[in-house]
């Protein structure tokens, strides 16, 4: 299952410097209302609840990402976005252990 949250190019049109609502409201266009086997859209929260982040960490997932909805993509860290990690899930145990050198 893919989850899809953002949408940076379509068509050869590069979105990037579009804000984040912008593209997201085009991905959503675009995967249509119908459910799929393989695609699924991610909509976004816009409630300030640490209870969310608390069943994030207890289904295993990796985390969630926190980003402003009039901000353009940058690749890379940013002041716009904020990656707050699930130390437990597979994923990070997994990053924390491999030699990135």
């Amino acid at each position: 299952m893919l989850y899809a949250f953002d949408l940076l190019e379509h068509d050869g049109d590069d979105l990037c410097e579009l804000p984040l609502i912008e593209r997201k409201h085009r991905l959503a266009q675009l995967l249509g209302t119908t459910k799929r086997q393989t695609i699924q859209f991610v909509e976004h929260l816009t409630e300030d609840d640490p209870n969310v982040f608390k069943h994030v960490c207890r289904m295993g997932l990796e985390g969630i990402v926190s980003k402003r909805v009039d901000s353009p993509y940058r690749s890379g860290p940013s002041k716009t976005w904020l990656k707050s990690k699930n130390p437990a899930s597979e994923a990070v145990r997994r990053e924390r252990e491999e030699d990135w050198r």
